[in-house]
């Protein structure tokens, strides 16, 4: 079977989008982290499953629990980057975005001793609006990124983008979010709140159909989805259904995941695309 990958943002509870009731990052330092544990509990799990994955950290968690970056290291695990603020790229011009990526890099590169190589954004949140995104990251010092969603999505997305890796010029491998055709309609089954709403027995299909067209299947979870318990933003009932459904789930659908599927580090995969042509997105 081929290999896939599996990833986690590492962000905490509160770090969601585009919502009148999510935090502004002045008033983060004030409530109260469970990213510590639930990132802790994932790494556990990734033990006693034998796997290695890439975790992209949000800077401003990673400065604040910089052993959990050391210890994800230690592990084998890859660290890559979440960028630092946690803002949609389509709100942020040129010049911040490129500010806010090159300061997760370089932070990150500081904690772990080694060079970081990947980035996705918040809410895959590049669409056509933004066509500096690609030259940016690689200008930021990025070789790899994870942030085009080739669908229709809440955040952004951009429906006629590639499915499969890319390159994008001459330094940048795209790798986008994983969607497959389900009664002629691109969606994704394989991370977030897709992967809590889908039943398993359909992400397990849905993912055996994309490996058989010959693409990598993205895995993606947030550590907070491995904790029913954790705070609740006072949201609509559709957000709220969109964030917090079937949180009671994911740590089971994560364990059948790496056991159902040989995963490993985007790093690790893209040594097996050299033949790629350099393409350029229109």
């Amino acid at each position: 079977m081929q290999t896939s990958i599996f990833s986690v943002d590492v962000e905490d509870w509160f770090h969601l989008l585009d919502d009148p009731s999510v935090p502004t990052i002045d008033r983060w330092a004030g409530l109260p982290s469970h990213v510590e544990r639930n990132f802790s509990k994932l790494l556990d799990i990734f033990s006693q499953e034998n796997v290695q994955v890439t975790c992209f950290f949000l800077g401003w968690v990673a400065e604040r629990f910089p052993h959990l970056v050391k210890e994800a290291a230690a592990r084998g695990h890859e660290i890559a980057s979440h960028g630092y603020g946690h803002r949609l790229v389509y709100e942020q011009s040129r010049a911040e975005f490129c500010d806010d990526v090159r300061r997760a890099r370089l932070l990150l590169e500081d904690i772990c001793g080694a060079d970081v190589a990947g980035y996705r954004a918040p809410g895959f949140s590049t669409t056509h609006d933004t066509p500096w995104f690609f030259d940016a990251l690689t200008e930021a010092g990025y070789q790899y990124d994870s942030s085009v969603f080739p669908a229709e999505r809440g955040h952004g997305g951009m429906p006629q983008g590639r499915r499969e890796p890319h390159r994008i010029g001459n330094a940048l491998l795209e790798v986008p979010i994983t969607v497959a055709d389900l009664m002629g309609r691109p969606m994704c089954f394989f991370g977030g709140g897709y992967l809590r709403l889908f039943p398993y027995w359909l992400i397990r299909r849905m993912a055996h159909q994309v490996l058989s067209e010959g693409r990598p299947v993205v895995f993606y979870i947030h550590p907070r989805e491995i904790d029913p318990h954790h705070p609740r933003l006072p949201m609509s009932r559709k957000r709220q259904f969109k964030s917090y459904v079937n949180l009671e789930t994911t740590e089971w659908k994560v364990r059948r995941v790496l056991r159902d599927f040989p995963v490993t580090t985007f790093k690790n995969l893209l040594s097996n695309y050299p033949q790629l042509v350099n393409t350029h997105v229109a």
